[in-house]
């Protein structure tokens, strides 16, 4: 038999619904999308988006570039983030690669924005591969505390 050899080999048969979880793994891999919205694996750069009642904030993940490298832009109520990554000196080397998963070139990355942003006094700092983009809302959105007088 040509493929004798292989019954050597215990791979195990999940057990129970164990096989549902393993299919569901292998269709939606971890780190895979995390909903409908989200971009493929392997976006470069990562970005995560929250709010406070003071302002959007946006993180762009940049490990390996620095501040010059990063073109931020805003139109229109959507942020892009753009720039260039220039391979590592061990991918420029004439060798042969069997995987690999830093992404180099250039890049681009849009993000749409809530309406009501006070985009004047917009700022962005790098630090540690992580450029912290603040939005502040403007004064007539953010919550607001009205006193209960008694009568």
């Amino acid at each position: 038999m040509m493929f004798g050899d292989l019954r050597r080999f215990d791979i195990g048969r999940p057990q129970g619904l164990d096989w549902v979880r393993q299919l569901m793994d292998e269709v939606f891999p971890e780190g895979g999308p995390a909903d409908i919205r989200s971009v493929p694996r392997g976006s470069f750069p990562m970005i995560n988006v929250g709010r406070t009642d003071e302002a959007v904030r946006v993180y762009v993940f940049a490990a390996g570039l620095s501040a010059g490298e990063l073109d931020v832009s805003l139109q229109d109520n959507v942020l892009t983030v753009a720039g260039r990554r220039e391979p590592a000196a061990e991918e420029k080397a004439q060798q042969t690669h069997f995987r690999r998963e830093r992404p180099h070139g250039e890049f681009s990355r849009s993000v749409a924005l809530p309406d009501g942003l006070d985009i004047e006094r917009a700022e962005a700092r790098f630090r540690n591969g992580v450029c912290e983009i603040v939005l502040p809302k403007r004064e007539e959105l953010k919550p607001r505390r009205i006193e209960v007088q008694a009568s």
